[in-house]
C-alpha cells in the first residue's frame, strides 16, 4: 500500500518504479566502490585518482538522492539498503587491501561502464511511460559517462 498515489497507469508505474530502483541500488553501490577504492588507492599518480575517485562519489550521492526522491514521488518507495545493494548492482566487487593507481582506474572504468550499460536500458524503459523519469536518467548518465570518459584517458 502506497500512501502517495501515482499518475501513472499501473503497468506504466510498475516499469518505472522498477528502473528507479535498478538506478538507485547501482548509484549507491557505484559511490560505495569510488570510496573504498578512493581509501586504498596507491601510487604516482595517487593525488589525480584520489580526487577524482571523490567526484564520482558527489555524483552518485547526489543522484542517488534525485532517483529516491522521484521514485517517493511516484509512490514508490525506494530501496537503498546494504543487502539490496549487494544482491542487485551490476558493479563487481573490489579487492581488499592497496589499490595500485592503475587498477583504481580500471575498477571504476570497469563499474561505470555497468553502470551506463544498465542506465541506458532504463532510459530506453522509461521513454514512454515517465518522460520525467527518462530525463532524469538520461541526465545523470551524461554525467556518468563524462567520468566514464575521464577514467578511460588516465589509463589511454
Amino acid at each position: 500500500m502506497s500512501v502517495v498515489k501515482s499518475p501513472l497507469p499501473e503497468a506504466d508505474l510498475k516499469t518505472v518504479g522498477d528502473a528507479l530502483k535498478g538506478a538507485l541500488v547501482d548509484l549507491v553501490d557505484l559511490g560505495l566502490v569510488a570510496k573504498q577504492v578512493h581509501w586504498n588507492v596507491i601510487g604516482p599518480r595517487f593525488r589525480s585518482v584520489h580526487l577524482q575517485l571523490d567526484e564520482v562519489v558527489a555524483t552518485a550521492r547526489q543522484h542517488s538522492d534525485t532517483v529516491a526522491e522521484r521514485s517517493s514521488a511516484i509512490g514508490v518507495t525506494p530501496d537503498g539498503r546494504a543487502a539490496t545493494v549487494a544482491k542487485q548492482s551490476a558493479i563487481g566487487s573490489v579487492p581488499d587491501g592497496w589499490v595500485k593507481d592503475g587498477d583504481a582506474v580500471q575498477i571504476l572504468v570497469d563499474a561505470l561502464g555497468a553502470v551506463i550499460v544498465r542506465m541506458r536500458e532504463r532510459i530506453d524503459a522509461t521513454e514512454k511511460p515517465d518522460p520525467v523519469t527518462q530525463d532524469i536518467l538520461i541526465q545523470l548518465t551524461a554525467d556518468l559517462e563524462k567520468h566514464a570518459w575521464m577514467f578511460q584517458a588516465e589509463n589511454g
